[in-house]
């Protein structure tokens, strides 16, 4: 646990991160940090992003993925965009929501943004929920 957390907030955010990203996921993050400069961020990220952030009442889960969705596109974090597009379809978005959210964003971020996106975003969708049937 980070210092300056109380462990009411990093189990907290551990609790949520594990619900939303999967427990696979949160495992293999903190075990690929474990032992290195890394850990501590991962730490520091359970704590006060999931803990302190996303356990705030105003908005329900379903909504903050839809936003984390829309400001990974913007920032070109396919990286971690990729966990949190699960994270969303666990959340409730559905994959026309999910899809719809890249061609919002690509209309603010530009093409490339939203390109790089969805290339992601569609890697997750066919892995989460198979090939698109028309």
């Amino acid at each position: 646990m980070p210092e300056n957390t109380t462990p009411d907030s990093f189990d907290a955010g551990l609790a949520v991160r594990t619900e939303v990203m999967g427990a696979d996921f949160v495992d293999a993050a903190f075990e690929r940090t474990r032992g290195t400069d890394s850990e501590e961020l991962q730490n520091f990220v359970t704590a006060n992003v999931w803990g302190s952030v996303w356990t705030r009442p105003g908005l329900d889960r379903r909504s903050r993925s839809l936003i984390n969705l829309g400001m990974l596109i913007a920032l070109r974090a396919e990286n971690e965009l990729k966990g949190h597009v699960r994270g969303a379809l666990r959340n409730g978005l559905t994959r026309t929501e999910i899809v719809e959210t890249v061609i919002h964003a690509s209309a603010y971020c530009g093409a490339p943004a939203g390109l790089a996106a969805m290339r992601v975003v569609q890697e997750v969708l066919d892995n989460e929920l198979g090939p698109l049937q028309n």
